[in-house]
């Protein structure tokens, strides 16, 4: 069963939280994040992304990074921007991005619960960005962003959380990209309500954030190796949201090349796969699962796909179908990690990003998945398996900063 833990958090005095906040280190490249922060000597992202101090070029993963991010995280805290409550608590924690909102659980969850699958994965991680969050960890002996996970929703749960968002918040403000933010400290018998409701939940799914969760657990077995080990190291901060409420947008492909072909060469290559692929004019969204859109020699097209293997909860997936009877054997990208010529575009920018691309001279061509639906990552969780590499582009984000988890 699933633990929730309540802890004091360091976060932002409600004047300066909006200024804080910043969006998660992964999103952006290290010059973006020097724009984003450029005017803003409170942004967080002088914590997670230190390197935008200091000189143009300096790797990513030097000592100076996290040395920078250490002193500026102080340098916060000891301007009393950043403040810690004296007593542990849980929080709530809800985003509203135009008519979508969604609204979660804020607090500690277990590392031994991730390690024993009770908190379950869908992605493999990389090596050398849980390197970096291991020892962005050890430099400020703090976790400073939260794990976005997802739970089989719970009436218990979502009538508490109601009832506590109903109260004043802590903060409520809009971010420069339109996405509102608010936050609540749950009194103490609201919070210990929550706990106990966590304790009926038979599992968590990571939705976001597979490396800050790799990394928290990375960093506890190099504290039990300390003489002192801080007990909070076994735990890691997270944002829990029901399965009804999470939205997944598509990630979509662009590829640079056709593989030598040319596009009649290609688009005849496909209609040879009939009836396994269903080559048709079409717009720019797929209108369901088992359809991608495609464009190429300036128009969308439709791929309708057949002969689907409805029991392997992997194999069915969309973005599996395009990489197994597209991608592999018709483009020759084998390996959709490593391959250069392959590129992914998040959803939230929508397909005028696609054609941009290819028009551009980017791109040879493109391709429009549908979203991936929760229920479907939920499945590949419990049966132990991985999703194919980027295929969730979940929004809106969680904003680092307005809670750290200090040891």
């Amino acid at each position: 069963m699933a633990r929730l833990h309540p802890f004091c958090a360091v976060r932002p005095e409600a004047g300066s939280a909006a200024r804080v906040a910043a969006p998660p280190y992964d999103v952006m490249t290290a010059d973006e994040a020097r724009t984003l922060a450029h005017d803003n000597p409170l942004s967080f992202l002088r914590v997670t992304r230190a390197e935008l101090e200091l000189a143009a070029g300096t790797p990513p993963y030097s000592e100076a990074v996290y040395e920078r991010a250490r002193t500026n995280f102080e340098a916060l805290r000891a301007a009393g921007t950043l403040l810690r409550d004296a007593e542990p608590a849980v929080y709530v924690y809800r985003l509203r991005m135009g008519d979508h909102e969604q609204t979660g659980v804020a607090g500690c969850f277990s590392v031994d619960e991730y390690e024993q699958d009770i908190i379950k994965k869908h992605e493999r991680t990389r090596p050398d960005k849980e390197d970096d969050r291991t020892r962005h960890i050890g430099a400020l002996r703090a976790q400073t962003g939260p794990v976005f996970l997802t739970y089989r929703a719970a009436a218990a749960i979502d009538a508490r959380v109601g009832a506590i968002a109903a109260q004043a918040p802590l903060y409520d403000f809009v971010a420069p990209d339109g996405v509102r933010h608010t936050l609540w400290r749950a009194a103490a018998a609201d919070g210990q309500a929550l706990c106990t409701e966590f304790a009926a939940v038979p599992a968590l799914y990571i939705a976001d954030g597979h490396h800050r969760a790799a990394s928290a657990a990375r960093n506890r077995a190099a504290e039990q190796r300390l003489a002192k080990p801080a007990p909070d190291a076994s735990l890691f901060l997270a944002v829990a949201f029901a399965d009804t409420q999470v939205r997944i947008l598509p990630y979509n492909r662009v590829v640079k090349d056709l593989a030598g072909q040319s596009v009649d060469e290609f688009r005849a290559a496909i209609t040879r796969l009939a009836p396994r692929v269903d080559l048709r004019a079409g717009g720019p969204v797929p209108a369901r699962a088992g359809e991608v859109a495609m464009y190429l020699d300036g128009r969308w097209h439709q791929l309708a796909f057949g002969d689907i293997d409805a029991g392997d909860p992997v194999r069915r997936l969309d973005a599996s179908l395009l990489q197994d009877r597209i991608l592999g054997p018709l483009l020759g990208i084998e390996d959709p990690r490593t391959d250069t010529r392959i590129d992914f575009v998040g959803g939230i920018r929508g397909p005028e990003d696609l054609v941009r691309r290819v028009e551009a001279g980017q791109a040879a061509v493109a391709f429009a998945l549908f979203p991936l639906a929760v229920d479907d990552l939920i499945q590949v969780s419990d049966a132990g398996a991985v999703l194919p590499p980027k295929s969730t582009w979940f929004e809106p984000k969680l904003r680092d900063g307005l809670l750290v988890h200090v040891f």
